[in-house]
């Protein structure tokens, strides 16, 4: 069942990561005929809400984009940062919308970020168990020392945190998406084909984290299950 789980839980995100890859491709040989580039929607979308203190910045890469709370800066890939199509614009529009919300302190936002260092923790923690199983854990059961309820125990403990983590994400990424689409709306500088364009290279860039939270909520059930079945025997 563990390898069943994994395997569709890979699958399923690899054929998202590859659905959006194609799309942003495709949305990307299309220029917006308003002609705005990725830095140049970013630069703007902050002006427009005020927000003066966060940098827009070029970094190497497909699909790396990113708002640091941390430097506050809007890090946009060089396809990005340069395009001035719809999948440009929408992805730049999104990224500000993360800054939006840490401006406006956006609560899920704020929990997301507290929770980042003991997701980190906990991630440390179950790759840690996980490789210790694998690596002693063969021998201990045939000596019975194994603690397979203890184990089990801090694999749930982790992968709760975990799956938390990753649901929490989903309020986060859906609302910066909202807030980039309807600040484009609002623009009046897009058709209607390049909104739904964008539209939908938002709605895919989401569904990579809806896939990684249902993975993270199947393999969390399966350690559940795991250890209930001890537990009866």
């Amino acid at each position: 069942m563990y390898w069943i789980i994994l395997g569709v839980t890979f699958l399923v995100s690899w054929l998202v990561s590859s659905r959006l890859k194609s799309k942003f491709r495709h949305y990307s040989q299309i220029h917006l005929k308003a002609n705005i580039t990725g830095k140049e929607t970013a630069e703007k979308m902050l002006r427009d809400y005020g927000i003066q203190d966060v940098h827009v910045t070029c970094v190497p890469g497909e699909l790396t984009d990113h708002y640091n709370p941390m430097n506050k800066t809007v890090n946009l890939s060089e396809p990005v940062y340069y395009g001035n199509s719809a999948a440009s614009m929408a992805v730049a529009a999104h990224e500000c919308g993360h800054a939006v919300q840490h401006a406006t302190a956006y609560s899920m936002l704020k929990f997301r970020s507290v929770m980042v260092p003991v997701q980190n923790v906990s991630a440390t923690v179950l790759n840690a168990v996980m490789m210790l199983s694998f690596i002693g854990g063969a021998a201990l059961r045939q000596s019975q020392a194994f603690p397979t309820e203890l184990v089990l125990l801090i694999i749930i403990a982790a992968y709760s945190v975990i799956t938390l983590f990753s649901i929490i994400t989903l309020p986060v990424e859906f609302d910066a998406s909202k807030r980039a689409l309807n600040w484009i709306q609002n623009q009046g500088v897009v058709s209607g084909q390049e909104h739904a364009m964008a539209k939908d290279a938002l709605f895919w860039a989401a569904m990579t984290y809806v896939v990684a939270a249902l993975g993270s909520i199947a393999m969390l059930a399966y350690y559940v299950l795991q250890l209930l079945g001890i537990r009866r025997d």
